[in-house]
């Protein structure tokens, strides 16, 4: 808290009269980060003509470059921040579960576009294809902070030799 209380300036009293402690601060970043990353794939599935997968994942990688290079606070670390409280307060694990469990929903809507426009196999699980999605972006939040920054092209070359070297069945 005291450090929120230092980057904004103001008195701990003004502080506390919006916030009662560090649990309601951090509850009150993590919605306020998930909406943010939520109304990113609403707006992927405003695009039109829809964005091809890989102009998707080039979208989110850099969507993450920006949310923390140019930005007066990183929404990527509160991300972080929400997946280790979650372990902690089942009532954040609830509501982050159920927050992935929607973006899952819009992925996997867009991969269903994807198939339709000729971009995935006829045969593609949209349920399988979210699913990995989903699972690549703490991936590239960790990479982001913790090792080095992921490049889409990188991302999208590895996806493909990956996709290319896995079969089903």
């Amino acid at each position: 808290m005291d450090d929120v209380i230092a980057a904004t300036g103001t008195s701990a009293s003004g502080v506390y009269r919006y916030f009662s402690g560090k649990e309601e601060l951090i509850d009150a970043a993590t919605d306020e980060a998930l909406e943010l990353l939520r109304g990113f794939f609403i707006r992927l599935l405003g695009a039109q003509p829809t964005p091809s997968p890989t102009d998707t994942i080039t979208t989110l990688v850099g969507e993450l470059a920006n949310r923390t290079t140019e930005s007066d606070y990183d929404l990527s670390k509160i991300a972080m921040l929400a997946w280790s409280e979650a372990l902690r307060r089942p009532e954040v694990a609830t509501r982050t579960g159920a927050f992935y469990w929607d973006v899952h929903g819009h992925l996997a809507e867009l991969t269903a576009w994807w198939r339709t426009a000729g971009h995935l196999p006829a045969d593609a699980n949209p349920d399988d294809v979210a699913t990995m999605l989903v699972t690549l972006m703490p991936g590239l939040i960790v990479n982001q902070h913790l090792v080095d920054p992921v490049e889409a092209d990188q991302l999208t070359s590895g996806l493909a030799a990956l996709g290319a070297a896995v079969t089903t069945g």
